[in-house]
């Protein structure tokens, strides 16, 4: 079972502006492609995924997990997004 997603007002209006479907989110958060620590918070975690019905864009979801749920922080585009070897 997946934990639920609780997203912060801040990323319901990212949401909203960038007309961002759920599902794309949810997968992000839930099946990124990888993972990065936010450089100035290690506490936050950077989650990216490919979107195929983007055109290939990464979407970038910034999250904390915690035991109960992952809260999404913010999300957007990212196009200097590159998987570390």
């Amino acid at each position: 079972m997946q934990k639920p997603l609780v997203l912060t007002y801040h990323a319901r209006v990212r949401m909203a502006e960038r007309k961002l479907p759920l599902s794309w989110v949810e997968q992000t958060a839930h099946h990124p492609d990888w993972i990065e620590p936010e450089p100035s918070e290690p506490s936050v975690e950077r989650r990216f995924r490919a979107i195929s019905d983007f055109g290939g864009r990464v979407l970038r979801v910034a999250c904390v997990e915690t035991d109960s749920h992952i809260r999404i922080i913010t999300i957007t585009f990212d196009r200097n997004a590159r998987r570390k070897s």
